[in-house]
């Protein structure tokens, strides 16, 4: 008999941490618009079009734009920002398999998903495009720190480990409560 049947996955607070990670990030990193001319050259550098737009890591459908070089790594900034320079289009597949790791050490991996493991057989061209569009355009790095200054930094940081500190006590009490409440329910 086929399995139709499939409880949910139960949520836990403390797994939004992510979540909660980029949105402390991506909030303060500023979002520069490009062009249409930069659009263009970007793409053309690609060997795409806006008529030929696809996946630069594999050639499927394009449907959003990744930032080539993360914005955050193990949960820090990394300095990069969102603009043209760093973002390529990419389909769903490839921007979620490769999260947050380096272009090159992922498409050439047995990561779920990446283009080696999907079989991308123009991935040898691919990767070329993608070290000449990373030769040509740099992206800018930030120090947020410098910048903003030390204490305000500070601030931020310590706002985000305190935000994270109440996630976990809110996880404890939210831990009880649901055991509270199944107990109730299996003694009906």
């Amino acid at each position: 008999m086929k399995n139709v049947f499939r409880m949910p996955t139960p949520v836990k607070i403390v797994g939004r941490t992510s979540s909660i990670t980029n949105a402390f990030i991506n909030g303060i990193i500023p979002v520069i618009e490009p062009s249409d001319e930069e659009i263009n050259e970007a793409l053309k550098t690609l060997g795409m079009t806006r008529e030929t737009i696809c996946c630069a890591y594999c050639g499927d459908s394009y449907t959003e734009w990744d930032h080539f070089h993360p914005l955050i790594k193990n949960k820090k900034h990394t300095g990069y920002i969102s603009e043209i320079h760093n973002l390529v289009p990419a389909c769903g597949k490839c921007n979620q398999s490769k999260g947050n790791r380096d272009w090159e050490e992922w498409i050439n991996s047995d990561a779920r998903l990446s283009p080696k493991t999907r079989g991308i057989n123009d991935l040898e061209q691919r990767i070329e495009r993608l070290h000449l569009y990373e030769k040509k355009y740099k992206p800018r790095l930030i120090n947020v720190e410098e910048i903003v200054g030390f204490e305000l930094w500070e601030q931020h940081k310590s706002n985000y480990e305190k935000l994270i500190a109440l996630m976990k006590e809110c996880q404890e009490t939210s831990d009880i409560i649901k055991q509270m409440i199944y107990k109730a329910t299996k003694e009906e």
